[in-house]
């Protein structure tokens, strides 16, 4: 990975995940006993401030937590990576939490309790308009209050990236000043129709799209394939290592973190992706949404054979 500089600010949400693990996911009205279950930290955003702090960036978390004992939890891997907790406030009540259910093929379902997060208001965001200013790449996403994110995006200077997950709606054009969108192919399609665009067949059109509706760059995770990219020319496809899946909780985090942290470096948008799909294909190796990432990139799986373009 390239050397980075100073100035990434990750405004977004911080979670204590209580992981359960079982066999199988139930059914609907099914019950099943699980196996085990561990208190980790969580939450998209922090898991994003902490994979590019491990990868070398230097950032600054902008949220909330509760008084409750699950904060220490939530912050724990924040602080181990070194990551600026200053603007993170601490509100009456409890700490964000989800509720993480793993099985043994890797998968997972997450319900959401969004706690101090809820909390977090335009007015907490602009207590920090300083810190945002001056950052190099602003990264948000969907678990805060509209309100927040785009408080964020609105005094951000630099690049802003914007993983709008869960989709949530928030005004046009502070959308738009997304550099890059990551979205999952699911988040696609319904980004697309927020903005008033037509349902199309396939992810690469689904690029398209919303390139077409004015974003200056999209990026697409599609999982263990590996991810679609574009800065308005040629959609590449980036696939991604094959890789033994212990859990996917946060990979797609961790995808955003390691962009963040290329970008925040001058890397060019298609190499920042190679690099995010190897460190999401390493991070599903292990368990919990914020694991420990290796620094140097000769530790990260190799890519498969070289991406091509969409479609060909």
């Amino acid at each position: 990975m390239n050397p980075v500089s100073p100035g990434i600010v990750v405004v977004g949400s911080i979670n204590a995940d209580l992981v359960v693990t079982l066999e199988r996911h139930p059914q609907p009205g099914e019950t099943v006993l699980g196996r085990s279950m561990t208190v980790l930290p969580g939450g998209k955003g922090a898991n994003q401030a902490v994979a590019a702090a491990l990868l070398g960036a230097e950032v600054a978390m902008v949220g909330a937590v509760g008084t409750d004992a699950h904060a220490d939890v939530a912050l724990s891997a924040l602080a181990a990576a070194g990551a600026d907790l200053r603007a993170v406030r601490r509100t009456d009540g409890g700490t964000g939490v989800a509720v993480v259910q793993v099985s043994d093929d890797g998968e997972n379902s997450i319900v959401v309790l969004p706690g101090a997060n809820a909390e977090v208001s335009a007015g907490l965001v602009a207590a920090s308009a300083d810190v945002i200013r001056a950052a190099a790449v602003v990264v948000v996403q969907g678990e805060l209050p509209a309100e927040a994110t785009e408080a964020a995006v609105r005094l951000a200077s630099g690049r802003v990236i914007v993983n709008l997950a869960p989709v949530i709606g928030i005004d046009r054009g502070m959308l738009l000043r997304a550099d890059p969108l990551v979205v999952n192919e699911h988040e696609g399609a319904l980004v697309l129709a927020h903005l008033g665009g037509d349902a199309v067949p396939g992810h690469e059109a689904v690029v398209r799209s919303l390139l077409a509706c004015g974003f200056a760059s999209v990026v697409m995770t599609l999982g263990g394939v590996g991810a679609l990219v574009s800065d308005g020319g040629t959609v590449r496809a980036v696939p991604a290592p094959r890789v033994p899946t212990v859990d996917t909780t946060g990979a797609g985090d961790a995808f955003v973190g390691a962009l963040a942290a290329e970008l925040s470096g001058g890397t060019p948008l298609v190499d920042a992706v190679r690099f995010a799909v190897r460190v999401g294909s390493y991070a599903v190796q292990g368990a919990g949404a914020q694991p420990s990432y290796p620094t140097l990139g000769d530790e990260l799986p190799a890519l498969p054979l070289q991406e091509q373009d969409a479609g060909t």
